[in-house]
């Protein structure tokens, strides 16, 4: 008997899906035979394969939407934005990819051209992470499938129905079967897909502590393109605002959205001293007020659990960790419901901890620090090895442009939330977060590589220098003196 991987609600705990554990082997090699088929389509063809995609997620945008709520526990609400943004991922790669890597012509002397196009590398991988078990995968496949690779994908084994879902839908609008292949499975199996030598490339979204095995495990592998998004300890920065209440709301948005399982979340609010506690009353005040609850519930939660009750248990445990070091509670984080994953959010003043841990938090879990120059406060922002995102609430233009300059992250915003990121523009960080390939738009410039041509229409060639003459003396074309 086949080994299965099941999933479970984490609302409810009540079982969702199973599904046998996929042959990497035998997946790869499907992935690798149909590449050149696939490539060999004009873009054309594979653009309008996947417009249908598009019109296929649409179709089905409740059932997929119900799914994702259903085995993320993220609110129907949240899961339905996802969907969205599926769907909408098709027109902005087709736009990225003819931005990117458009086929360019310059024209030379005596009729030579100079040509640049663009290849796909051959079969990728990607890997999925679990909080947006379609979204983020999908910003990888698609540009992958539209620059002409052939794609395995392996979803999260935290939410293996909605990638084996999204594949369907692939599939079901002219996909090939064989050009999009679904391994299910576990970290293991993540593993020997990452591995496996019938791979081009590998297109990761997750931990960082996976993303640097990667990284390590692709370092004697120059030929293959890696591209890794692995998350932050992100800083938001309040300072002078007479609009309280606002930049609360945007302290919330940034903390505690998708249950705080984000990887754009912020993890630490660093307020100037004479701000702080003005500021950490309305946040305390909003954050007693958001409802917390299973995806389908009415009224509608500001977040559902988290993704099971093994990450639940490590954040209380970090909870705990911080308090015993320092820490001032500011909120208690709790479990409402025995045996569940639900969370409340978590603040805590860490301003007085002699060592701030530089991790990710994953979860609705907030850290507090004061400080007292706006100096500080950038030195305090880049005081991490991750650099994902970073956001300035108030200030001057002066100061935001200070900011800027200064603050080391990928996404750097000014009076918006640290997880508000356009989808038209690259999303990626540096340090810990990433290693230089941004997704998103920019997504295009990892999915295929460039090639540069010299070409002319009838050979013409010639040697002016350095030949004997025909009776086989030196030929002396100079004489220097």
């Amino acid at each position: 008997m086949s080994e299965e991987l099941i999933s479970f609600e984490p609302a409810t705990g009540d079982e969702l899906w199973r599904g046998a554990v996929s042959d990497v082997d035998q997946e790869v090699a499907a992935a690798r035979a149909a590449w050149p088929g696939w490539a060999a389509k004009a873009v054309a063809f594979r653009s309008e394969t996947l417009r249908r995609f598009a019109d296929r997620v649409k179709a089905e945008a409740d059932t997929l939407a119900d799914l994702i709520a259903r085995e993320t526990g993220k609110p129907l609400w949240e899961a339905r934005t996802e969907v969205e943004s599926v769907a909408n991922k098709v027109d902005i790669s087709i736009k990225a990819y003819a931005e990117r890597t458009p086929n360019r012509r310059i024209e030379g002397a005596m009729g030579l051209r100079n040509a640049v196009r663009h290849k796909p590398h051959g079969t990728l991988a990607v890997l999925g992470p679990y909080n947006f078990p379609a979204h983020l995968p999908n910003g990888h496949i698609v540009p992958a499938l539209l620059a002409g690779n052939s794609v395995v994908f392996k979803p999260s084994e935290k939410t293996p129905a909605v990638g084996a879902k999204l594949v369907e839908l692939f599939h079901s609008a002219g996909v090939p079967q064989e050009v999009l292949r679904l391994v299910i499975g576990g970290p293991d199996t993540g593993k020997a897909l990452a591995g496996h030598q019938g791979i081009d490339g590998l297109l990761f979204t997750g931990s960082a502590r996976t993303g640097i095995a990667i990284n390590r495990q692709f370092a004697d592998q120059p030929g293959k393109i890696v591209a890794l998004e692995m998350g932050g300890n992100n800083p938001i920065v309040v300072w002078d605002t007479a609009d309280i209440a606002t930049a609360a709301i945007l302290v919330i948005q940034s903390a505690f959205l998708s249950a705080g399982q984000r990887c754009s979340n912020a993890r630490r609010l660093i307020v100037k001293d004479s701000l702080a506690d003005r500021l950490l009353g309305e946040v305390k005040t909003l954050a007693n007020r958001l409802i917390v609850d299973h995806p389908h519930a009415d009224p509608a939660p500001y977040m559902g659990p988290v993704i099971d009750n093994e990450a639940a248990d490590g954040l209380t445990e970090s909870f705990l960790i911080l308090m015993s070091n320092g820490g001032q509670v500011i909120r208690h984080m709790s479990r409402p419901i025995e045996g569940r994953p639900f969370l409340t959010p978590g603040i805590i003043d860490v301003t007085a901890m002699p060592e701030r841990p530089d991790i990710e938090l994953f979860g609705p879990l907030l850290q507090v620090i004061r400080v007292d120059s706006f100096e500080a406060a950038i030195a305090e922002a880049n005081n991490t090895a991750f650099g994902l995102s970073a956001s300035l609430i108030g200030g001057t233009p002066q100061l935001y442009d200070q900011f800027w300059a200064n603050a080391r992250a990928g996404v750097i915003n000014w009076n918006r939330p640290t997880n508000g990121a356009s989808s038209a523009a690259p999303f990626g960080g540096i340090g810990l977060s990433g290693n230089h390939r941004p997704s998103a738009f920019y997504a295009a410039d990892y999915c295929a590589y460039p090639v540069a041509s010299a070409e002319s229409d009838a050979m013409r060639a010639s040697i002016g220098v350095g030949l004997r003459d025909p009776e086989g003396s030196q030929l002396v074309t100079k004489k220097y003196l």
